[in-house]
């Protein structure tokens, strides 16, 4: 239902219970960067240096992902590592638009990191935090679970990367579902990252994984447009400043938009009083709270042991395929093991309800001071 005044409260179908909007932190870091080692010539990393990476990574969650940074003591303990690493790395690869001056960098870096994970999963890690805690993930997998989880993290990991880059530049999504397209290759792809570093490869936990990673996209979408409407802050450099890194933008579906009649630049210029822009918000957030429901009720029917009602649409792709262990079908231990992964849903869902408390005003979504009691409840209910 489109409403054609913003000042008419609108309402998702579900009142339901994602992450904050990226914050740029500036750390001494304790390492040297460097390039990726020579092929021949291992790395020496000790305990200490697991650690000194691992605190990086957790300072790096607590003050620029602060959901990830709760949600890392909740999965498995044999995927904390890797979880450690790829949300660092995931926040690395966000914030490259805002924290280089041109997108030639951008994609330097963005190259450096494929190079860092091929070397990463040839054993030879430069010294480097992210890489460091993702090495010592990807030996512990390699001792517990043998070649096969590590070969699914690395295409995972290498599909987040290049999703990021094509998307760098801040384009408007064509549509609805090509912004679901995107929330699958990033934030579902975190997920399947996840699962597989437990190891845990299983039809559901996926299938799972996929609708609550759209609705995690879609939310991150959503929470990021106060921050990309605004100009970018300055780069500053030896010299002084080196100008903004990007001009202001709006990646709302441009389907959604002409619906409703929002213009990216009215949103520039007023913000929220852009005509439409609610309205916009509502269309895109109903969507993601489709998906929770859809993944609620889900749950409900696997753990009853019932069909879930409709396939897997990615069932059969790369890394996709699935068999029965034996002929024993396993979905009860595999939604016990995995549970926390799928606790990615209650910070999405948290967002939702305050951002429907706005009035579907992303500019006037308040702070979330319940979100750790909202875990630990889902963690003891096993409810999403």
């Amino acid at each position: 239902m489109i409403l054609s005044s913003p000042s008419v409260s609108h309402g998702l179908r579900q009142r339901v219970p994602l992450r904050p909007a990226l914050v740029r932190l500036q750390l001494q870091p304790w390492w040297q960067p460097c390039l990726p080692s020579r092929r021949g010539i291992a790395t020496t990393i000790t305990d200490v240096d697991v650690d000194k990476a691992r605190q990086y990574c957790e300072n790096q969650l607590k003050h620029g992902d602060y959901e990830a940074f709760l949600l890392r003591q909740l999965v498995p303990s044999s995927s904390r590592n890797a979880y450690n690493a790829l949300r660092t790395l995931n926040l690395e690869l966000a914030r490259l638009p805002e924290t280089v001056s041109n997108p030639t960098m951008a994609r330097m870096r963005m190259s450096f990191w494929r190079e860092t994970v091929s070397s990463v999963f040839a054993g030879n890690p430069p010294r480097e935090p992210i890489s460091i805690v993702l090495h010592q993930a990807v030996q512990d997998l390699l001792a517990r679970a043998g070649p096969s989880s590590a070969t699914s993290l690395k295409f995972w990991l290498l599909r987040l990367i290049n999703t990021r880059e094509q998307h760098m530049e801040n384009r408007p999504f064509v549509s609805l579902d090509s912004l679901e397209d995107y929330a699958e290759n990033t934030y579902a792809t975190l997920m399947y990252m996840t699962l597989a570093s437990v190891p845990l490869r299983s039809v559901h936990m996926d299938h799972l994984a996929s609708h609550i990673g759209k609705a995690c996209g879609i939310v991150a979408t959503l929470r990021g447009i106060p921050v990309l409407a605004a100009p970018s802050q300055p780069i500053h450099g030896p010299a002084g400043s080196v100008g903004n890194t990007r001009p202001p933008a709006l990646l709302l579906p441009l389907d959604v938009m002409a619906e409703v009649g929002v213009r990216e630049e009215d949103v520039f210029r007023r913000g929220p009083n852009a005509e439409g822009l609610q309205d916009a918000v509502f269309k895109v957030a109903t969507r993601a709270n489709d998906h929770l429901i859809t993944a609620r009720d889900m749950l409900k029917k696997l753990k009853a042991g019932q069909e879930v009602g409709h396939d897997y649409e990615h069932e059969g792709e790369q890394e996709h395929v699935y068999s029965m262990s034996g002929g024993t079908d396993t979905t009860q231990a595999d939604i016990k093991r995995g549970f926390g992964v799928l606790l990615e849903a209650v910070p999405a869902a948290d967002y939702l309800e305050r951002l429907e408390k706005a009035d579907f005003d992303p500019f006037k979504v308040k702070a979330s001071w319940k979100l750790p009691w909202r875990l630990w409840r889902a963690l003891k209910t096993h409810q999403i």
